[in-house]
């Protein structure tokens, strides 16, 4: 196996669940190649060192520049979409053009991809809602395109929120949590889909087990929850209060555009296509999830 972005929260820790597996891991590197584990690519500049990949059964694609907390300058969403749409044409553009490439491809995407859904729970039949992130997963995906054509099993990860200790939304908000300083998110109303780290693992390994599952998949718990739900779960799983709000005036004074696609966005989704299936949640519910992830 491969991966793109493995010093990342999810590449770290697939990397090691694969490793604990019995699987060769190959990681991939911006700079020289320091060792046979190590696969040098330039994701800007348009190079995979491929003979790297020489045998290998999958390609696991994580890497991207991180989309927030902050606010989006043009530089930055600039990056953002270079970083994920340059960079997916480039490893499929490589993978594409070996004479054996890898015969699997699960590459990275996001629930983003439905925009603001209100009411309505997506699917992976759902069309693309409107807004940059709807636009980049658009685009990110179809950056696939070259492996596609090649004849090689492409599935697109549409990740949730990725809960963590160690990283990711969860990460981010502990240390105000433990400090009795959580706080809900403009009203609190809108929905927000996530999925617990060890079943974004379990389910790209699930995807990799299964070559035959190609096309979107949408990795998230099946039970998203409201951002006032959020709150409250982590202020109780942490044992301190949450009785802070911040108005979404402010987070879009903070935020500017990011503030309504990251922060206050209604959106809820749901794994059709995983359970469809077979795979199983370790983590259906988010108090149990936060039990043992915290």
């Amino acid at each position: 196996m491969a991966i793109t972005g493995a010093s990342g929260l999810i590449g770290t820790q697939l990397g090691r669940s694969l490793t604990a597996s019995g699987q060769d891991v190959l990681r991939f590197v911006r700079r020289p190649a320091r060792d046979a584990a190590e696969v040098r690519w330039d994701p800007e500049g348009g190079y995979v060192d491929t003979e790297r990949l020489t045998g290998v059964e999958a390609v696991v694609h994580l890497a991207g520049e991180p989309v927030g907390p902050a606010r989006w300058t043009t530089a930055r969403k600039r990056r953002i979409w270079d970083s994920r749409v340059r960079g997916t044409r480039t490893l499929a553009t490589a993978l594409a053009a070996m004479d054996a490439p890898p015969p699997r491809l699960l590459s990275g995407s996001a629930i983003g991809y439905y925009g603001n859904t209100g009411a309505a729970t997506a699917d992976e039949r759902t069309p693309a809602g409107a807004g940059f992130l709807a636009d980049l997963c658009v685009a990110w995906e179809g950056a696939t395109e070259p492996a596609q054509r090649a004849g090689i099993s492409v599935a697109h990860m549409r990740s949730a929120n990725v809960l963590s200790a160690s990283g990711g939304l969860l990460g981010f908000s502990l240390p105000a949590f433990r400090m009795g300083l959580g706080a809900r998110l403009g009203s609190g109303q809108q929905h927000m889909s996530w999925i617990s780290l060890p079943d974004e693992v379990g389910a790209i390994r699930f995807l990799l087990d299964h070559p035959d599952l190609q096309g979107p998949f949408n990795l998230c718990a099946p039970n998203p929850v409201s951002n006032a739900a959020f709150t409250a779960a982590v202020a109780r799983a942490v044992r301190r209060p949450a009785v802070l709000a911040v108005p979404g005036f402010a987070l879009r004074a903070a935020l500017a555009e990011f503030a309504d696609e990251g922060v206050l966005v209604d959106q809820s989704a749901s794994p059709e296509r995983l359970r469809e299936a077979g795979y199983t949640f370790e983590h259906a519910d988010l108090r149990a999830a936060l039990r043992d992830l915290l």
